[in-house]
């Protein structure tokens, strides 16, 4: 059997929010529901790493 490993409730840092927020606004939170962020393609991934670095940017100003 196949052992499963979830990480159980670990708090979310200010990078994760807004990781999961920029995800929701590009539309792939069911993708990443269904599959995981592993299922992600790296234009996708890239993307969103993309957009976390411009707004921490304007968030140093």
């Amino acid at each position: 059997m196949k052992k499963e490993t979830k990480k159980q409730n670990k708090p979310k840092t200010k990078e994760d929010i807004l990781k999961y927020e920029i995800a929701k606004e590009l539309g792939l939170m069911d993708k990443i529901n269904e599959g995981g962020w592993k299922s992600l393609t790296a234009k996708e991934s890239g993307r969103i790493g993309g957009i976390m670095t411009t707004r921490k940017k304007k968030e140093k100003k």
